[in-house]
């Protein structure tokens, strides 16, 4: 039988001991994931706050500016030298584009190669004054929607909200142990792929 309906899938993780509300909550959190990830793909708020803000570079440009700048700090915390190495490693690409990219940004005068303070053999790359304004522009943008939009909301929701979401966004880090214990199902459905697999070559 078919797995086409929240019923027969909320019966399936009941089944595997997992508590009815529990399955629904399951079915809910990953049609909204799903949702926001096509949003998240599409960079919509990125692309709006460049737009509206008048600036002359691309998506994976200014990925590679806010990269080397690093998350929001603490006010007097030193920063962490960034190399191209270090720019390919936090936007998950190729060194060869992490590189072209830092060139393209270093050539238009939003970066530049510096020598480390740790090791003087090593070059380093920095922004420029005209390169942190522009992070910092597009930052301000961001928080100043999202600022608008949980101003709506009580403190208590805001309370609650922030640790749970920290909390949920690691939950793929237990996959491990999960996959064991549900070994008996997935086998059970990786069964069922082989099967429709040998139908369609029938």
């Amino acid at each position: 039988m078919p797995l086409s309906d929240k019923t027969q899938f909320s019966t399936l993780l009941t089944e595997a001991g997992i508590a009815p509300e529990t399955a629904e909550a399951v079915m809910d959190i990953d049609w909204v994931i799903q949702q926001w990830r096509r949003r998240a793909m599409k960079r919509e708020l990125g692309q709006r706050a460049l737009q509206d803000l008048g600036i002359g570079l691309d998506l994976a440009q200014f990925d590679v500016l806010a990269v080397i700048v690093g998350p929001v700090a603490e006010a007097g915390r030193e920063a962490d030298e960034v190399m191209v190495s270090t720019v390919a490693e936090r936007l998950s690409i190729d060194p060869s584009r992490a590189s072209r990219l830092v060139s393209e940004m270093v050539d238009q005068g939003y970066a530049r190669r510096a020598v480390s303070q740790a090791d003087a053999r090593r070059t380093i790359i920095e922004l420029t004054e005209r390169g942190q304004t522009v992070v910092d522009a597009v930052r301000a943008y961001k928080f100043l929607i999202m600022g608008d939009f949980l101003g709506q909301w009580s403190q208590a929701e805001l309370d609650a909200f922030i640790p749970m979401l920290k909390r949920f966004s690691t939950w793929i880090d237990g996959i491990g142990p999960s996959t064991e214990k549900h070994a008996e199902e997935i086998a059970a459905l990786s069964a069922r792929l082989a099967s429709a697999k040998s139908d369609e070559l029938a």
